[in-house]
């Protein structure tokens, strides 16, 4: 669903405050519904984050060119900094 924003000029200030107060309970209405249903959905599997890389020790191995790359990156060009 896509938001739509229309505007209306020369709104009395009792229909604005009626207008936005309907939008408050529509919105609280539509968060009481749909919070539940998405924690619903959420599986244990999902919820639990797992942050071991201990299955990448070790396997790290030197590479020339980017060690290239990297030191061509780090140089500093002192004309550009005056």
């Amino acid at each position: 669903m896509i938001p739509i924003l229309l505007v209306i000029l020369a709104v009395p200030s009792l229909l604005i405050g009626a207008l936005v107060f309907g939008a408050v309970v529509l919105i609280r209405r539509r968060n009481a519904q749909s919070v539940p249903a998405l924690i619903s959905r959420e599986s244990p599997q999902r919820r639990e984050r797992k942050r071991d890389l201990s299955f990448m020790a070790g396997t790290w191995r030197g590479d020339p060119a980017f060690d290239e790359a990297i030191a061509d990156q780090d140089k500093v060009d002192e004309e550009l900094w005056r």
